[in-house]
């Protein structure tokens, strides 16, 4: 939460990578959380999918490379700008709860994570 010095008027910024098992996870969490813009004009927040920044060693490399370009995208990037250190702290600890909400819902009924567990 250090300030950044390229912007005056919004000189304290969060990102947050959270990493999903699939894209259609990664992509669901990110529209139920862009619906609900941020009330204050005091912070602004950007939301992004991207690929995860280590390919894991056990795919094999044909696998890697058919994969579709915004299928390997399952990391929820989540940046957070704002006036003051307590306007960030607010923001982030209601994105926090929000998401807490949604890996919960997640878990209890989504197919894939239910594979997944019952495979793993």
């Amino acid at each position: 939460m250090a300030p950044e010095s390229n912007n005056h008027e919004f000189p304290y910024s969060l990102t947050i990578s959270l990493p999903l098992p699939t894209n259609r996870l990664a992509s669901s969490a990110l529209r139920t959380l862009e619906v609900d813009s941020e009330l204050s004009p005091f912070v602004r927040r950007t939301l992004s999918l991207e690929s995860p920044t280590s390919e894991a060693p056990s795919e094999p490399k044909e696998k890697k490379q058919k994969q579709d370009h915004d299928e390997s995208k399952s990391v929820l990037k989540t940046t957070y700008y704002a006036t003051t250190n307590r306007m960030l702290r607010v923001a982030v600890n209601g994105f926090m709860e929000s998401l807490g909400v949604i890996l919960g819902v997640m878990a209890e009924l989504d197919v894939d994570v239910l594979k997944a567990e019952m495979e793993g």
